[in-house]
Order: structure tokens, then sequence, then C-alpha cells
């Protein structure tokens, strides 16, 4: 009887120590939650929930993020204000939507016009090692007065120009043409003579559909798919200028990023950084197969952009830059130091990389 007595003693005391620690782990997991300006159906949202698995497997299950689409808790164009008031932790967006606030916030996306020439790993140096993740962040706490830090990553570009009802050759034939189009990118189109209507991702189609727009940009590739572009319009552009860089980004609460210990902070950096890469080649590969499906089995013509187009926007851009510059000192401040960190690599990898298309176009040449 004694023999067995102890041994219920130890199965307690066993199962009392599982309990507490189980307990104890509950209590020491952190969870964060945080909301996305897209909706769940979107690819951009994978992004997020890809960031989300890692942190969790990274930390081993002790930092938890609970991810939420659009609307979920607030409308989706206001994540920024409701993560720095601590209605969310975070938000997983887009800076380009913040440009009512500030024309600044374009900038960070990488910004319209072809950024100088850089890439999206160039734009990541900028901001890694040119300053500009640096003025991102006092971007949003002093000029904003926003209690927030940022991060970079989502590259969700090249974009394509977009989606018209019939054939484009000029400026000219954009001329009075109703298109979907936001932020600075509409300005330089509305200055170009395009009738710009700006509406969520969402209303395009029905819209269009509604005979309300002739022509709209979304994102391209598989995005643009999902949504139903290839059932309205069947002459797709692409490349654009508008956003061939654009970088979405994750904002915390600073009150909720200084609770973090510096593991968990690390921890958030290191998964927001292999996140950008790994969902990026991911997208990219579902992007080309979209395209195939759109032509082979859909009828889209899958046109390349006039040349005359595409300079007729980089200059109007830049002239709308450097007026804003002139009454903005934060985005000339900005716009300086892109364009200081450009004339470096941009000339770099023009002398060291071959041009991408002499290669594709001795392997995989385009008709005739």
């Amino acid at each position: 009887m004694k023999r067995m007595f102890l041994g219920l003693v130890a199965v307690a005391l066993i199962a009392s120590a599982f309990v507490l620690s189980t307990t104890t782990v509950m209590a020491q997991t952190k969870v964060l939650k945080m909301q996305a300006t897209w909706p769940a159906s979107l690819t951009l949202y994978d992004n997020f929930t890809y960031f989300v698995d890692r942190v969790n497997k990274l930390s081993a299950g002790a930092l938890k993020i609970e991810a939420m689409p659009a609307g979920q808790v607030v409308p989706a164009f206001e994540v920024l204000d409701a993560t720095n008031k601590k209605v969310l932790d975070g938000a997983h967006a887009w800076a380009g939507y913040w440009t009512g606030k500030n024309k600044t916030a374009i900038l960070f996306t990488g910004g319209p016009g072809g950024t100088f020439g850089m890439d999206f790993m160039d734009v990541m140096g900028w901001l890694y090692h040119g300053g500009g993740l640096e003025l991102y962040n006092e971007f949003y706490q002093k000029e904003l007065k926003l209690n927030l830090v940022v991060f970079p990553i989502l590259p969700a570009g090249p974009q394509a120009f977009g989606w018209f009802k019939k054939p484009i050759q000029t400026v000219e034939d954009m001329k009075g043409m109703k298109c979907r189009q936001t932020g600075m990118s509409g300005e330089v189109w509305q200055a170009l003579g395009f009738t710009v209507v700006n509406m969520p991702g969402g209303e395009i189609i029905p819209s269009a559909q509604r005979g309300v727009i002739d022509c709209a940009e979304w994102v391209g590739g598989i995005e643009d798919m999902q949504l139903g572009f290839h059932n309205v319009w069947k002459y797709h552009y692409s490349p654009g200028l508008h956003e061939n860089v654009t970088v979405g980004e994750l904002v915390i609460n600073g009150d909720v990023w200084k609770e973090l210990s510096p593991q968990h902070q690390e921890i958030i950096k290191s998964a927001a950084n292999e996140t950008f890469l790994v969902w990026w080649t991911k997208w990219q590969r579902q992007n080309a197969d979209a395209l195939i499906e759109m032509q082979q089995k859909h009828g889209v013509q899958i046109l390349r952009t006039p040349t005359e187009i595409l300079l007729a926007f980089i200059k109007k851009w830049d002239e709308i830059a450097a007026a804003e510059g002139a009454r903005n000192p934060f985005f000339k401040k900005v716009h300086d130091s892109q364009k200081a960190y450009a004339s470096a690599v941009v000339p770099y990898k023009r002398s060291y990389f071959p041009p991408y298309s002499f290669m594709a176009n001795y392997y995989f040449p385009t008709e005739k």
C-alpha cells in the first residue's frame, strides 16, 4: 500500500508540474493583433500569413500574431491610425495609402517614376544601407506624430501599366479615358489627360461592367486574374512606371514594440526580411503562370507599353515631384536621399548586370 501511495503521489506531482508548466508557457505567450489593408482572398494577404507563421515557428510559439483581413476591426484605410491609438497592435499595409496625410509617404513604397532606375533590391539597399529606413521611421514618428515603428515586408511588383478596352499607342489615345488610378500616380495621369477615378480594388470590376471606367490598373498577374480583369478587358499593357517598385509595410505600435523582448524584436525583423524574399519568389512564379493562362485560356493580349507613354509619365512625374519637394521639405529630403543612393548603385548595375532582355531574347525570342 505504501508503495502504491507513493506512486500516486509521484503521478500527482508530475501532473501538477505539467499543468504549472503549461500555465506558465501560456502566460508567457505574447499575442499581437494585426490587421491588413487587403481581403483574405488576395495573394498579398498570403504575404501577411507567411510572416505570421514564421514568427510563430521562430519563437517556438512564444510570440503569436493574430492576422486579420481588411475590415475585421477597422476599415482598410484606418489601420495606420488604429495602430497609433493601439486599437490594433500592428498592421500590414502600403504607405501609398497615406499620401492624404503627407505625400512623402509614396516615396517609402519606392515611389512612382522608376525610382531613379532602382529595382527592388536597390530600394531595399537604400532602406537598409542608405538611411531610408531611418527616414521612414522619422516620417511616421516626427512628421506625422504617430507612435509607430515600421519595416518593409511586401514586394508587390513590378506592376503592370494596366487594362484597356481598346489598344493604345500614344498619350493622345488615352486622353479623356476614365481610368482607375491612385495616389500621386493618379496626379501624373490626370496631368497627362486621363480622367482619373480613385476606388478600392474590389470596386474596379463592377465599375467596369457598368461602364463607369474605361481602363484600370491594379497589380498585374495573379492578383488581376483573381479579381477577374480578364473577363472585362482583353488588352493588358506592361510594364508600368507608376509602381515598378512598390514595397508594402509592417507597422507596429511603438509601445507594443518596446514591450517586446530584444529576441522577439529580432524575430520580427528577421521574419519580415525572409517574408520579403521567399514570398516574392513564389509570387513571381504565380504571376508568370497567370500571364500564360490569360493568353492561352482567356484570349488576353499581353502588349508592351509604348515607350512614348513611359517617357511622358517619367517626365511629368519629375515635374510633380520637384513641385512637391519645393513646398514639402521632408519630401525633398527623402527624394534627394533616394537619388543620392541611386547615383551610385544604378550606374554600377548598368555596367555589371547583363541587360535582362539580352538573355531573354536569346533563349525566348518574342514573336515578330
